[in-house]
């Protein structure tokens, strides 16, 4: 396994690879891997002839400073996860300095709407730190095919409008959500729930379940109460926002249309440690 800090090693590098017109998959990730990034490598490497795995905890992304601050950071645990899937795999681990010079700032982009309703709504300018990052690594890697996750659902659908406005010649892949097995959707963060803060938090994928259910049958609006209710008494788990959303342009519904296709999301608070899952209904 090859550990890369600089754009220009990791092109010198790659130069060499595309000369021989083989495909390169890319993996972005902040670190702190569990199983869910595993599982996107291990499709990358399925489907490619070369894997890059970006590692960088990027600092426009993140609107509360204490957040960013709090992000946990284990490059050596991880790079011995990676290993677990190939050995052969790239890791891409730059500086802030590599990636924004001296100007640490997020481009500013028009994403039609994608990103001013719920993680947009809650947590400003994080989009644009977002589409940033990822058009960086999109530009100086160049792969063939990018992965990510669907737990961060509309981050890939962001992502999705931001190749076609910058016309990135890369096929965008969305890969199924990774589980614990209570439920509760894989991320970086878990890691710094207490046991009886993880077993409150399960109580988010089954309201997930129980709202898909409910959705054949109620009005949306009468679905978001219900969730809502699920919520309004427990100390443990705080609820910033449930909503119902077309899957396509992610703007809330108040009412299903037969043609449509929608998509639950919903972000809870569990003490400061802020939690996002969604399910398709």
């Amino acid at each position: 396994m090859l550990v890369i800090e600089t754009k220009k090693e990791l092109k010198d590098k790659l130069s060499a690879f595309f000369s021989n017109s083989k495909s390169l998959g890319l993996v972005p990730t902040m670190g702190a891997l569990h199983a869910g990034h595993l599982s996107l490598i291990e499709k990358a490497s399925k489907e490619n002839d070369q894997v890059v795995v970006s590692i960088f905890v990027n600092p426009t992304q993140f609107n509360n400073q204490k957040d960013l601050e709090k992000y946990p950071k284990t490059l050596e645990n991880d790079l011995n996860l990676i290993k677990t899937v190939s050995d052969s795999i790239i890791v891409y681990t730059p500086s802030i300095e590599e990636i924004y010079k001296n100007n640490i700032a997020a481009e500013v982009y028009n994403f039609d709407g994608l990103d001013t309703v719920m993680e947009g709504e809650f947590r400003d300018n994080h989009f644009n730190g977002v589409g940033t990052i990822v058009e960086e690594l999109l530009t100086s890697i160049s792969p063939n095919k990018a992965y990510f996750g669907e737990k961060d659902y509309q981050q890939l659908q962001i992502i999705r409008k931001l190749v076609q406005l910058k016309n990135i010649p890369v096929e965008i892949i969305g890969c199924p959500i990774v589980r614990e097995e209570s439920g509760l959707a894989m991320s970086s963060r878990n890691e710094r729930l207490s046991t009886p803060m993880r077993k409150e938090a399960a109580l988010i994928y089954s309201t997930l379940k129980d709202a898909k259910e409910m959705f054949g049958t109620k009005s949306a609006l009468e679905v978001i109460e219900w969730v809502e209710n699920q919520f309004k008494n427990n100390t443990f788990l705080n609820i910033e926002y449930f909503q119902i959303a077309d899957i396509e342009t992610l703007k809330p519904i108040k009412e299903k249309l037969s043609n449509k296709k929608y998509r639950a999301f919903i972000a809870i608070f569990v003490d400061d440690i802020r939690l996002i899952d969604n399910i398709a209904l």
